[in-house]
């Protein structure tokens, strides 16, 4: 039996994180090493799925589930403007294997920040 990745520890209390949106199937956090001045994670609330792809395949309803919840993210802390980003592998920058999107928001218009 694996271990419960770090987003399942947060979202049952383990560990502490501010979760500032939750839905039946999805919730969202505040990264800890933020790249914006708006950057939380979207998490889907199973395990089952490692990356985008995996998501994508399996479960369409749940990958339209994150992207409602990135905007409504947006629209209540970046007037609803934002970027979506998933990374996809460890050559990619994924470090936990746990699908998850990252929404950026307030970024300076001349500047794309990215991973």
């Amino acid at each position: 039996m694996t271990e419960p990745s770090i987003f399942t520890r947060i979202l049952r209390g383990d560990i502490p994180g501010e979760i500032l949106l939750e839905t039946e199937t999805v919730f969202a956090i505040r990264d800890i090493n933020p790249q914006a001045p708006l950057h939380v994670l979207v998490i889907p609330k199973t395990e089952q799925y490692r990356d985008v792809t995996e998501l994508a395949a399996g479960d369409a309803p749940l990958m339209a589930d994150m992207v409602a919840a990135a905007k409504r993210i947006a629209e209540e802390h970046a007037n609803g403007e934002y970027r979506l980003i998933f990374n996809n592998g460890a050559s990619a920058a994924q470090s936990v294997f746990h699908v998850h999107a990252h929404v950026l928001g307030n970024l300076p218009e001349d500047r794309l920040i990215g991973f």
